[in-house]
């Protein structure tokens, strides 16, 4: 593939620095998807031909302006979706899904909040429960972010910058729920966030662990899980792809098909060349990503 945009994600800067759950030989490219042309294909290739503009996932490597992808992880993209769109389709939209109809089991009108909800991942985790017909609130630490998550079709915003969040946080979801809590909790943060908002969860809630932006990896007590009747379950995406490739493409397909109806659009909010992909991976460690940065490589 001809890369033409890839897209940067927190774990980009995990990899780098050594701390994620799997790690690629040295030297490396970082990156995890990107978006591009088909330039060549090797025998028995059915799912793209050459000249398709695809998206594809990998495991690392989409910094770059050629890569090589297996064609399991390789989509042909609608074509009104941009290449910088297409970039930011991958990872976080394929979280959002698995997360939402595997992990969590939403169903339509059931309340789903989104910590993070400002951010790559969170931005496509409150599209998608609103395009499953969901109500999503996004969770959200500046108060400026609020119109951005409304756009992406957030019906309600809380805040989490609060002071006590694990009495207010309750507080705050139960006033929208009229009492009853909330259904599904996505959390991106983890630490005191994850604490407050599984406090809050409704009777048979369900939580589902994404990530831990915040920096602490919280804990549960099994005995609350059983008292309250909830579940809390993890969710790591790229298993998806390697265990089960077609289930994978069939989540892309619906994702496409959401995007062809209008009901999804990436929020990029950032375009950057690809020599300045480090200060683009600067800016998680600022917490300072509103939507999704892209690399946007020279067409030549």
């Amino acid at each position: 593939i001809g890369v033409r945009a890839a897209g940067l994600n927190y774990p980009d800067v995990l990899v780098i620095e050594g701390k994620y759950q799997w790690l690629p030989p040295r030297p490396f490219s970082p990156g995890k998807e990107l978006a591009g042309v088909v330039l060549s294909t090797g025998p028995g290739v059915t799912t793209c031909k050459e000249g398709d503009r695809v998206m594809a996932l990998v495991e690392f490597g989409a910094y770059a302006e050629r890569v090589a992808v297996p064609q399991a992880q390789c989509f042909v993209m609608p074509e009104a979706m941009s290449f910088e769109e297409g970039a930011a389709m991958g990872l976080a939209y394929q979280t959002a899904w698995f997360a939402l109809t595997d992990r969590a089991n939403v169903q339509p009108g059931e309340s789903v909040l989104v910590t993070g909800a400002a951010g790559g991942v969170g931005t496509a985790c409150v599209q998608v429960a609103h395009a499953m017909g969901a109500h999503a609130i996004g969770g959200i630490s500046n108060p400026e972010r609020a119109d951005l998550v409304q756009r992406c079709g957030a019906k309600s915003v809380v805040d989490l910058s609060v002071p006590d969040l694990r009495e207010s946080l309750r507080a705050q979801l139960r006033a929208l729920t009229a009492g009853h809590g909330v259904d599904v909790v996505l959390d991106t943060v983890g630490g005191a966030v994850f604490d407050a908002a599984l406090r809050a969860l409704a009777w048979r809630g369900r939580m589902v662990v994404i990530g831990f932006a915040s920096g602490r990896i919280p804990e549960v007590k099994a005995n609350y899980l059983l008292v309250k009747n909830v579940a809390v379950s993890g969710l790591q995406v790229s298993d998806y792809r390697d265990r089960d490739p077609a289930w994978m493409r069939r989540a892309q397909a619906e994702l496409f098909d959401h995007y062809i109806a209008g009901r999804l659009r990436p929020v990029v909010t950032a375009r950057l060349p690809l020599e300045a992909f480090a200060e683009g991976l600067a800016s998680f460690g600022r917490r300072g990503v509103a939507g999704k940065t892209v690399l946007v490589m020279d067409e030549d």
